[in-house]
C-alpha cells in the first residue's frame, strides 16, 4: 500500500515542502491507509485523549496494583512538588508524576491507551498533561499532539520495533519517550526538523535499555522507567527547541535501536530471566507472588 512517508526523513521533507504540520500529515496518512474521513479519525483520537486524561486523574488520586508492588508514587511526587523544594522543577516533575500515575493505573488493571504499548503508556500522556498548563493548548491542539507522536511511532513500528519482547525496553519506553519529545516540540511551535532532532536525542539516550520485569509483571521496573522516559523527553525537547541537533540522523538512530534489539540477549527481552528480575529481591518477590500472592509478604520485600 502506498503511504505518504516511510521514514522520518520523508516525513520532515514533506512537512517542509508542503508547509504542513506533522500532525496533519499523519491524519492524511491514516485517511489513506484506513479509508476513513478526517472527522472520523479525529473523533477516535479524541476518545483516546479522554481515556488518557481519565487515567492520569485516577492515578493522581491514588491507586494500588493487585500485587501491591506499585501504587501511590504519583501522589507522593505531587505532594513533594507542593512543598516547593523540587530540585528538577515542577514542570518536569509534573510530567514524571503523570507518567507514573498512568502506569500505576495500568498495573491496577485500569483502562489506559497504549502509546505505543501498555507498558510504556505513561510517557506520552505524562508529557502532554504536564505541558498543558504552560502551553494552554486547545483540545484540537492536544489531539494534534497525539497525531504527531503517532507519526513517529508509525515510522518506528514499520522500520524497527515497539515491542519489549522483540527489542527490549528501548523499543517500548524508548520509543514512547522519543515520540513524546517530538510531539511537544511541535506543540511548542518548533519545526518539523526540530521534532526529529528531539526524537533522535531522546532515543539515543535510551539505547540498550533492557526489558527485565520482576515476576514477569509490567510493574517493576516499568512504572519508574516511564517516569524517566518522560523526563528524558522533556529535556530533549528543550534541547531541540534551543537549537541543539543530533549528530546521528533520526532514521539512523532508529536503525541502531533495531539492531541493538536484535543483538540483545533473550534474557533481557521481557522473559524475566535477566536483569532486575533475577536479583535476590526480584526472585524473592517472584516467589512470593507465585506461591501465595500475599499482599503483606510482597510489601515487606519491596520496602
Amino acid at each position: 500500500m502506498d503511504v505518504l512517508f516511510h521514514n522520518v526523513r520523508e516525513l520532515v521533507e514533506r512537512a517542509e515542502n508542503e508547509n504542513k504540520k506533522i500532525a496533519h500529515l499523519m491524519i492524511e496518512q491514516e485517511m489513506l491507509i484506513s479509508g476513513r474521513t478526517e472527522d472520523e479519525i479525529r473523533t477516535q483520537m479524541l476518545k483516546n485523549l479522554e481515556v488518557m486524561e481519565a487515567a492520569v486523574e485516577r492515578g493522581l488520586n491514588g491507586v494500588q496494583s493487585v500485587t501491591g508492588l506499585t501504587g501511590g508514587d504519583a501522589v507522593l511526587i505531587q505532594n513533594y512538588m507542593k512543598e516547593g523544594k523540587a530540585l528538577s522543577g515542577n514542570l518536569l516533575l509534573d510530567a514524571v508524576s503523570k507518567a507514573v500515575a498512568t502506569n500505576e493505573v495500568n498495573a491496577a488493571m485500569g483502562t489506559i491507551c497504549a502509546t505505543p504499548t501498555a507498558g510504556s503508556a505513561g510517557v506520552v500522556p505524562g508529557v502532554l498533561f504536564a505541558v498543558k498548563n504552560q502551553l494552554q493548548p486547545t483540545k484540537e491542539q492536544m489531539v494534534d499532539f497525539l497525531f504527531t507522536t503517532g507519526a513517529f511511532g508509525f515510522v518506528v513500528a514499520n522500520n524497527a520495533s515497539i515491542s519489549g519482547a522483540a527489542g527490549g525496553c528501548q523499543a517500548e519506553v524508548g520509543s514512547a519517550a522519543a515520540m513524546a519529545a517530538a510531539g511537544v516540540v511541535e506543540m511548542a511551535g518548533g519545526t518539523a526538523q526540530q521534532s526529529a532532532e528531539a526524537f533522535a536525542i531522546t532515543m539515543k539516550n535510551m539505547l540498550g535499555l533492557v526489558c527485565d520485569p520482576v515476576a514477569g509483571l509490567v510493574e517493576v521496573p516499568c512504572v519508574k522507567r516511564n517516569a524517566m522516559g518522560a523526563a528524558n523527553a522533556m529535556v530533549a525537547a528543550d534541547m531541540a527547541l534551543a537549537g541543539v541537533t543530533s549528530r546521528i540522523p533520526c532514521d539512523e538512530v532508529i536503525g541502531a535501536m533495531f539492531r541493538i534489539g536484535q543483538s540483545m540477549s533473550p534474557n533481557l527481552k521481557e522473559t524475566a530471566r535477566g536483569g532486575l528480575a533475577v536479583t535476590p529481591t526480584g526472585k524473592a518477590i517472584s516467589k512470593a507472588i507465585l506461591e501465595n500472592g500475599s499482599l503483606q509478604s510482597i510489601k515487606s520485600l519491596s520496602h
